[in-house]
């Protein structure tokens, strides 16, 4: 879970409420229907013109998306590589056609099917490319609506708050509560650009670093299927898979097991 998103949401909102109410505001004051509507429904109605119906009503899976990103486990990628890759040396491709259909990633589980039926390896990598393009423009779709809804987000405000000063500017002729009229007018500029800078905007962002993972992720699994392929060592299709991933987050469970037993046998020799 990315707890991040929910941490975000939550202290975005309450900084603003905490800072409206130290000025002196009632929080209730900020409660309109009607510029709600105006922001809301003329976001949406926006976002329904740009992008096809599809698209946006996938917008409640997206934020379940932002915080409950699927789970990609870079190190058991390598080290489930790094065991096939050990497996054909010793037996052969045609051995890890049952391995791979214990394999739960579908992008895995083909790329290593491709090997096994003896697929050339520029046709692996083209296939295998040609899918991780195709999941990024889909991914594109869904980020791309945050970020669209985040640019009409204010401007539905700002028309909103138009609506409402020229009611205002019609009735002049009564002075009594035209502060709180205007003020009034003034909600509806608020929910657009805050609801475009802590909601729409950062979750499209979000959205896209979990795509750009993922396709690194993807690109990692297609260096190892091909190095497998060509009978790499182990330890070397290792060492390649590990340079995807930050430095401070290379040594898988391999390594480190690998130094452990290093460190007791060193203790045991001098002892």
């Amino acid at each position: 879970m990315e707890i991040s998103t929910v941490i975000g949401l939550v202290f975005g909102f309450a900084a603003l409420l905490v800072a409206f109410v130290m000025e002196g505001g009632n929080p209730v004051g900020l409660i309109q229907p009607s510029a709600a509507l105006i922001v809301f429904g003329g976001t949406i109605a926006a976002a329904l013109t740009s992008f096809p119906l599809k698209t946006v009503l996938l917008l409640p899976k997206l934020l379940i998306l932002s915080i409950k990103p699927p789970t990609l486990d870079a190190h058991g990628t390598i080290d489930l590589i790094v065991r096939l890759a050990d497996k054909a040396r010793r037996e052969g491709l045609l051995a890890l056609e049952e391995e791979a259909r214990r394999i739960e990633d579908s992008f895995l589980q083909r790329a290593i099917m491709l090997v096994v039926d003896g697929v050339e390896s520029e046709v692996v990598r083209s296939i295998l490319e040609s899918e991780v393009a195709a999941m990024e423009k889909r991914h594109q779709q869904g980020y791309g609506l945050f970020e669209g809804m985040g640019g009409y987000s204010p401007t539905m405000g700002i028309i909103g708050t138009v609506m409402g000063l020229v009611s205002v500017l019609s009735s002049l002729e009564e002075p009594e509560g035209l502060g709180e009229k205007i003020a009034v007018a003034f909600i509806a500029t608020l929910y657009g650009v805050a609801f475009a800078n802590l909601v729409w905007l950062p979750i499209g962002k979000k959205l896209q670093t979990f795509s750009r993972k993922e396709a690194h992720i993807r690109e990692m699994m297609i260096e190892g299927v091909l190095a497998v392929q060509a009978g790499e060592n182990p330890r070397v299709i290792r060492e390649k898979l590990e340079t995807f991933l930050a430095p401070a987050e290379r040594g898988g469970a391999a390594h480190t097991a690998g130094a452990e037993a290093t460190a007791t046998a060193s203790a045991a020799a001098r002892a």
